[in-house]
C-alpha cells in the first residue's frame, strides 16, 4: 500500500462481507493498523476521533476476521473481504450502510455464486486440471447429457422435499449452477 500517497497517511478501507457480497462498513487504516490486521487476521484501523489503533469488535466482541485483502489499482484504498462475529454497526445492524428503520432483508450469497462461476469456468476452460470432475464429464458430453442431469436432479430434489428427507441443499447447487451457467452462455 502507498500510505504516503495520503496526506494523513491514512488510506480509505471498504470491509465486504466475504460470504454474501455485502459492504459493512469504511475505516481508514495507516501502515501500523495495515501491519496489525495482516498479523492478527483481525480487520483493524486507526481511529480519526480516537487518534488511536482500534480492532473492530475490540468493545462489543463483534470482531471482522480477514479472509482476503485487496489493494486498488493506484495502491492508495484497500477491500477487505472478512467474516463477521456478529452485527458490523455500533447500532445492530448488519451493515453501516443500513437504517435502523429499515427493514433488513438477508443478502444473497453472491459470494459463494461468485466462487463457484469461477470454479465452473476453471473447469471448462482448463479441463486438464481436473480430468475427474464430474462437470468436466458433463462439459465433455453436452449439452444432451446436461440436460438429462438437470431432469434426474429436478425428480430427486422434489422426491426429496415430499418425502422429507434430509439431503443437503448443496449436494445439489454445483450441478444446477453449472446447468444455469452453460445455458446462459449458450442461448437456444
Amino acid at each position: 500500500m502507498d500510505f504516503a500517497k495520503m496526506p494523513d497517511g491514512l488510506i480509505p478501507v471498504i470491509v465486504q462481507d466475504a460470504q454474501t457480497g455485502q459492504v459493512l462498513m469504511l475505516g481508514y487504516q495507516n501502515e501500523e493498523a495495515q501491519r496489525v490486521t495482516t498479523e492478527t487476521g483481525r480487520v483493524t484501523f486507526f481511529s480519526r476521533s480516537k487518534q488511536r489503533l482500534w480492532t473492530k469488535g475490540e468493545t462489543s466482541g463483534h470482531y471482522l476476521t480477514v479472509v482476503s485483502q485487496h489493494p486498488d489499482c493506484d495502491q492508495d484504498a484497500l477491500l477487505i473481504r472478512a467474516i463477521p462475529d456478529g452485527p458490523t454497526c455500533h447500532r445492530g445492524t448488519t451493515s453501516c450502510f443500513e437504517q435502523v428503520e429499515q427493514r433488513a432483508y438477508p443478502t444473497a450469497p453472491v459470494g459463494f455464486i461468485a466462487e463457484l462461476e469461477r470454479l465452473v469456468q476453471r473447469r471448462q476452460q482448463f479441463p486438464d486440471e481436473d480430468p475427474k470432475s464430474y462437470t468436466v464429464s458433463l462439459f465433455k458430453k453436452g449439452m444432451p447429457k446436461i440436460a438429462q442431469k438437470v431432469g434426474e436432479e429436478a425428480v430427486e430434489t422434489v422426491i426429496d422435499a415430499v418425502g422429507a428427507t434430509s439431503k443437503a441443499l448443496k449436494e445439489k447447487l454445483p450441478i444446477c449452477f453449472t446447468i444455469w451457467w452453460y445455458c446462459s452462455r449458450h442461448p437456444a
